[in-house]
């Protein structure tokens, strides 16, 4: 199997860390902008989009900070691949960032950063930043 390539893309968002937290870590939070179920049991979360469904181990959290998941068909895999959605205040200007790290194929990196572009999109929509 191929290795797959890191990537990291930052988006500015308009809203607190605590909101833009509620909506990244709650499965209700995110049935509403990044999948169109989300279920969870435990440390494993169910992420359904048109009927198929894809379920992820939860790696880790930190209030109003970050949460980590790795897909469970990247279990078996030696190498340790994961997305994280990671909030970034800067300490001068208070401005707001979320940056999503996710692991792709060589010729699926694009195809993801478009997948996240259209995704954050929507929750940027769903929470009023523009």
């Amino acid at each position: 199997m191929e290795e797959k390539i890191k990537f990291e893309i930052e988006f500015p968002i308009q809203a607190s860390p605590s909101l833009l937290y509620q909506y990244m870590s709650s499965p209700s939070g995110m049935s509403e902008w990044f999948a169109d179920n989300v279920n969870s049991r435990g440390e494993y979360y169910t992420f359904i989009w048109n009927g198929s469904e894809e379920k992820a181990k939860l790696l880790g959290k930190k209030s109003d900070e970050r949460i980590k998941f790795r897909w469970m068909d990247d279990v078996e895999d030696e190498n340790l691949y994961y997305f994280e959605l990671r909030i970034v205040v800067d300490e001068i200007t208070k401005d707001v960032s979320l940056i999503v790290t996710d692991f792709a194929e060589k010729d699926e990196v694009d195809e993801g950063k478009m997948f996240w572009e259209n995704q954050i999109s929507e929750l940027k929509h769903i929470i009023g930043s523009n």
